[in-house]
């Protein structure tokens, strides 16, 4: 099959962009009369050409290159997403899948994308390791064709070549390798890839990590596309292949897997409008009854340092406990997304919360509940000068998912998504936009388990109700309520006085490591707009060790 090298379907905003594009390049050539950088070659673009930050930096450059060369966001994102299979393959496998917010600067849309890596129909026969259908794949091609303006094989070829040829491990992998230490290791075709000195450890930072049968799928899917994949020759061969490993997968799990867009929670924030990743990725409904309840309480508005804190733990603590009202054990709600942040709920959420004191947990109706978490994964944003933008949120539903390769292929299998910790609880991603001057102004996503949505909740907080530049906002230290225990938790670092603070307001407060690992983009004056109002940011140590880039 050839893939085509233009969007294939709802391509309205994409055809536009590449008009204006082409006809200001004529005008341009015209006017200088020099030879000019062609579309689609790294500086083409002049002046502002958008951003990216990601947990890890190799993807992060990657999507600046695609940026400067023309691409649009979802270009951008196309090619981090097929870098960070590569560089980051314990959260971005192939095998794995994800939701992604997208902002059209056309259409002034903001809608969620889901491909999560979801159960098959039965479990095969014999099953050691259960497995999910790949949603990364086809995701990102859903993606490529509605906004895609690029050639679809010059986005996946970075990716191959680093599969290909290899490329050191990253600080941000090396922490994963780390992580999953023996578990790789007590497996030959996982210690061939990931190990070092004839596998009696893990690759280190700086280490180079070839792999050579995942470049041949990545190879293929950038000739034929993700529809081979699926539904065509490779099909049976991954399905044979998963199930060597003792994973379940069949045919018809492949065929039938389709990603879905949906509409984004809304919810008003002034003159502008902040939307939510819908369900499922619980992430984005806990993080837009946060920012409603935010909303709603005009002291928050003002808030103090200490006060803000306070306010931050006792949204996010109403937030979870109503989580396991609406929570389906495949991650979806059993309320209509948009209903999660209605005045009826919200109101109901805010019963006895106060400025001044702490409820406790036991208080609320219903109490929060104790719910494992799947505490792995990885995110990333792009935007672009257009004021396009897209967030991901990723996870192979738990660390290096099954923990297998699929043989012959390269590709770690996403493990079967479940209640018990494994599954898209912590996805989740958010926006702030001006429709009517259709203007992005913020977006932000976040991984690190159930302290993804409040970390996401801290910055943005900071960062539109605070009046922080991103930068204070991004370094500003985190707290988080999620509901059960009853414990407030803060970064270490955190002054002793608001500490103190937080304990005289009745929080039982208990110091931890980092909060969360955040991505996001603040453009005050808004973008388009405004570009030089524009930054990015990535999380620095110890919550991440990624990379925010733009070329401007």
């Amino acid at each position: 099959m050839k893939v085509p090298s233009l969007p294939v379907e709802g391509s309205r905003g994409g055809l536009c962009r590449q008009f204006i594009a082409v006809l200001l390049g004529i005008l341009v050539a015209g006017c200088a009369g020099g030879e000019k950088v062609q579309q689609g070659t790294i500086g083409y673009v002049e002046g502002f050409p958008g951003g990216v930050a990601a947990d890890e930096p190799r993807a992060a450059l990657i999507g600046r290159d695609i940026l400067t060369a023309g691409g649009t966001a979802a270009d951008a994102a196309v090619a981090v997403y097929f870098a960070l299979s590569v560089t980051m393959p314990s959260s971005a496998s192939l095998g794995g899948g994800g939701v992604c917010l997208v902002r059209d600067d056309v259409g002034k849309t903001v809608r969620t994308l889901d491909f999560l890596a979801r159960a098959p129909e039965g479990t095969t026969a014999g099953a050691e390791r259960p497995s999910a259908i790949p949603g990364n794949p086809r995701g990102f091609y859903a993606l490529y064709s509605r906004y895609g303006r690029m050639r679809w094989e010059q986005l996946l070829g970075p990716a191959e070549n680093l599969a290909r040829f290899g490329t050191p491990v990253s600080r941000a992998f090396a922490h994963d390798l780390a992580a999953a230490g023996d578990g790789l290791l007590s497996n030959p075709e996982t210690a061939r890839i990931f190990g070092a000195s004839g596998g009696s450890r893990v690759l280190r930072e700086g280490e180079t990590l070839t792999q050579v049968e995942l470049a041949s799928v990545i190879g293929q899917l950038r000739r034929a596309g993700p529809g081979d994949f699926y539904a065509g020759g490779m099909t049976r061969r991954f399905v044979d292949a998963v199930r060597n490993v003792g994973g379940t997968l069949g045919v018809d799990d492949m065929r039938n897997y389709r990603p879905e867009w949906r509409d984004a929670i809304e919810v008003s924030v002034g003159n502008n409008t902040a939307h939510f990743t819908a369900p499922p990725g619980a992430a984005g409904g806990v993080a837009a009854e946060m920012a409603a309840m935010l909303i709603r309480d005009e002291s928050a508005q003002d808030a103090d340092e200490a006060q803000r804190l306070h306010l931050l733990a006792e949204t996010a603590m109403r937030a979870f406990a109503d989580r396991g009202t609406w929570l389906r054990p495949d991650g979806g709600s059993s309320v209509a997304p948009g209903d999660l942040v209605s005045d009826a709920r919200i109101g109901r959420l805010m019963t006895g919360y106060g400025a001044a004191r702490h409820t406790p947990a036991r208080d609320l109706s219903p109490a929060p509940v104790e719910r494992p978490e799947n505490p792995a994964g990885t995110s990333f944003v792009v935007i672009d000068p257009y004021g396009a933008a897209v967030a991901c949120s990723l996870t192979a539903n738990g660390l290096f998912g099954t923990g297998r390769l699929a043989t012959g292929t390269g590709v770690l299998l996403a493990a079967r998504p479940g209640p018990a910790g494994h599954g898209p609880t912590s996805l989740g991603a958010m926006m702030v936009s001006n429709e009517f001057t259709n203007n992005l102004i913020f977006t932000a996503t976040a991984s690190g388990g159930a302290a993804a949505p409040t970390a996401m909740a801290n910055v943005a907080a900071r960062a539109l109700l605070g009046g922080e530049t991103l930068d204070q906002a991004m370094r500003a230290k985190r707290v988080h309520h999620g509901g059960f225990p009853d414990i407030t938790f803060v970064e270490s670092g955190m002054d002793a006085a608001l500490k103190q603070s937080l304990s005289s307001r009745g929080h039982t407060v208990s110091e931890t490591a980092a909060l969360g690992r955040v991505n996001a983009a603040f453009c005050s004056g808004g973008l388009p707009n405004d570009p030089k109002s524009c930054s990015i940011s990535a999380d620095i140590p110890p919550r991440g060790y990624g990379l925010a880039t733009s070329a401007d």
